[in-house]
C-alpha cells in the first residue's frame, strides 16, 4: 500500500527535520520545501496528501502560496502554522481553503492528531468527488446519444438550460424518446450537481396521495399520518424536483403546485407554516399540453409558468441518423450486462432498425436490442431475434403466432398478433410481446371500450391509445378510433 504523502514547507532546516521525523513515525511519506517557489513546485510534481505550510516564508507569504495553490487546483489538506498566528491571518487562510491552523512551537500530539484527520479527510474528499464524476458520466450526457442535426442543436440547447438558473423547465415528447435521460442530463451539468435529484411519476401515484407526497404533511393529518412526512420539494431542497407525466395532475393540485413555483414555498398537509425551498423543477409530458389547455384539462397559468423554458425531444423517426449509433450503444451496454462478446450487427439488421417506424421511440429500440441480446449466440446480432414489429418474420424463436391461437369465438382485433398462453414458450418471448397480449386482451373484454380496457389495466386512457397505436391495434366497432393516440 502506498504511504501518503505530506509536504513540509518551511525556512528553517531543523523544523523541516523534526517534522519529517514525526511524519514518519505517523506513516507518512515526507516531502520537504524551504520556500514558496519550491513549495508549489513539489505540490505540482508530487500531488501531496497533506501540506504543512509556514505562514512566514523567505519569498513569499504562506498565504500567498496558499492562494496559489487552490487557484492551480491543488487538493491538498493545508495546515497553516506560525509563531504568532494573527486573526487577519487565520481568517484568510481558512476563506482561501485551508484545512486547519497550528501554532509554533509545536505540540507533537496535536500535530499527529490534525495530520492523520486532514489525510483522511481529503482521501474521503477525493473519493466523494470520484464518486460524483461517475455518476455525471453514467447519467448525465453520456446516456443521451445522438448524431442527427436535430439531436445535435437539442443537446447544445440543453446544455445551455443546465447553465442557467431557470429554475422550471418542461420536456415535451413522445413515449420513450428519453426524457428522464434530459432531466438527468440538465441536472447533473448544473451548479445543483451536488444536490438531490428527485424523480416522481405524477400518473403512477393515486390523487389522494399525491399532495401528500409533494408537500408532506404533519403527524395525525390523517388517519393513516402516523409521523410527521417530508415532501419531496424538501427532500429535492437545493437540488432538482422531475415531474414526470405532469399532464396526469388533478385540478386541485396543479392550483397548489403553482403556487409552489411562484413563491418558493411549501406548506405540509395538516400543517400551519410554511418552508421556504429552493427548487428547479422538471417537468414532463408526453401529452400535448396546449392542447390540454383549450381543452379546459390543464391550467393556463401553470402551463405558462412551466414553460418559460420549453424543450421538445422529437420522435426516433424524424432522426433517423440515431438510429444505429443508438442501436451500438445499447449492443455495447448489453454486452456488459450479459458478458457476451457480440462485435456488431449484420447488414439485414442494420436495414430492419433503419426501416422500422420506432412507434415506442428509443425506449422500444432498447428493449428490441435487449430481446436479441439476450437470444443471440453468434458474434453478429441477426435478424432472428428482432421482435416480429421490426423484423416483419416470424422466424425468431417464441414469435410464431400460431403458437399462440386467439380462444375461440373471440373477437380478433385488426393488426393484432394472436394472444400468448400465460406459460412462456420453450424459445422464451419478450416483455413487448407479453404487454402487446395484455392490451389485445383488456381490449377484447371490455368489448373495444377503451375507457373500461384502461381501467383493466389500471393505465390512462391516453396511455392505452398510444400502445394500441404501438401495437397497431383497431377494432371495426370502436367509435372513437379516428382519435389520435396521445404519445
Amino acid at each position: 500500500m502506498l504511504k501518503r504523502k505530506v509536504l513540509i514547507v518551511d525556512d528553517e532546516k531543523l523544523v523541516r527535520w523534526s517534522l519529517t521525523q514525526k511524519c514518519a513515525e505517523y506513516g507518512f511519506q515526507s516531502l520537504e520545501a524551504p520556500g514558496g517557489e519550491e513549495a508549489l513546485r513539489l505540490a505540482a510534481a508530487e500531488t501531496p496528501d497533506v501540506i504543512l505550510l509556514d505562514v512566514h516564508l523567505p519569498d513569499q507569504s504562506g498565504i500567498e502560496v496558499l492562494e496559489k495553490l487552490k487557484q492551480a487546483g491543488d487538493t491538498s489538506a493545508v495546515i497553516m502554522m506560525t509563531a504568532d498566528p494573527q486573526l487577519e491571518e487565520v481568517k484568510a487562510a481558512l476563506r482561501l481553503g485551508a484545512y486547519d491552523f497550528i501554532t509554533k512551537p509545536l505540540n507533537f500530539e496535536e500535530l499527529s492528531v490534525t495530520v492523520q484527520n486532514a489525510a483522511e479527510a481529503n482521501a474521503l474528499r477525493t473519493e466523494v468527488e470520484s464518486l460524483r464524476s461517475e455518476m455525471r458520466r453514467r447519467t448525465g450526457y453520456h446516456d443521451v446519444v445522438g448524431v442527427s442535426r436535430k439531436m445535435t442543436e437539442l443537446m447544445k440547447f440543453v446544455r445551455k438550460i443546465a447553465a442557467s438558473e431557470a429554475s422550471t423547465i418542461l420536456i415535451q415528447g413522445e413515449s420513450g424518446t428519453g426524457k428522464d435521460l434530459i432531466a438527468k442530463a440538465i441536472h447533473y451539468d448544473s451548479a445543483r450537481t451536488d444536490r438531490p435529484f428527485v424523480a416522481i411519476n405524477c400518473s403512477a401515484i393515486p390523487e389522494n396521495l399525491m399532495e401528500a407526497e409533494l408537500f408532506g404533511h404533519e403527524r395525525g393529518a390523517f388517519t393513516d399520518a402516523k409521523a410527521l412526512k417530508k415532501g419531496l420539494f424538501e427532500v429535492a431542497d437545493g437540488g432538482t424536483l422531475f415531474l414526470d407525466e405532469i399532464g396526469e395532475l388533478s385540478p386541485l393540485l396543479q392550483a397548489k403546485l403553482l403556487r409552489v413555483l411562484e413563491d418558493q414555498v411549501v406548506r405540509r398537509v395538516g400543517g400551519v407554516r410554511d418552508f421556504q425551498v429552493n427548487v428547479r423543477v422538471i417537468a414532463a409530458s408526453n401529452r400535448d399540453l396546449e392542447r390540454a389547455v383549450r381543452e379546459g384539462h390543464f391550467r393556463q397559468d401553470l402551463y405558462y409558468r412551466l414553460a418559460i423554458i420549453s424543450i421538445f425531444i422529437p420522435p426516433l423517426r424524424d432522426r433517423k441518423d440515431d438510429i444505429l449509433p443508438l442501436a451500438d450503444f445499447f449492443l455495447d451496454h448489453y454486452n456488459r450486462k450479459f458478458r457476451k462478446s457480440v462485435r456488431g450487427m449484420t447488414e439485414e439488421t442494420r436495414r430492419l432498425l433503419l426501416e422500422n417506424e420506432w412507434p415506442g421511440n428509443v425506449r422500444e429500440l432498447k428493449n428490441a436490442i435487449e430481446r436479441a441480446m439476450i437470444l443471440e449466440e453468434d458474434s453478429l446480432l441477426r435478424p432472428n431475434y428482432l421482435p416480429h414489429a421490426v423484423s416483419g418474420s416470424h422466424t425468431g424463436p417464441g414469435t410464431s403466432a400460431s403458437a399462440f391461437p386467439a380462444p375461440a369465438g373471440e373477437t380478433s382485433f385488426a393488426g393484432s398478433r394472436r394472444l400468448p398462453a400465460l406459460s412462456i414458450p420453450d424459445g422464451g418471448t419478450s416483455l413487448q410481446d407479453i404487454e402487446h397480449a395484455l392490451v389485445e386482451m383488456a381490449l377484447r373484454q371490455a368489448g373495444g371500450n377503451q375507457m373500461r380496457a384502461a381501467k383493466l389495466l389500471d393505465i390512462s386512457r391516453d396511455a392505452l391509445r398510444y400502445k394500441m397505436k404501438k401495437f397497431g391495434l383497431t377494432h371495426p366497432d370502436d367509435d372513437e378510433q379516428a382519435a389520435p393516440a396521445t404519445a
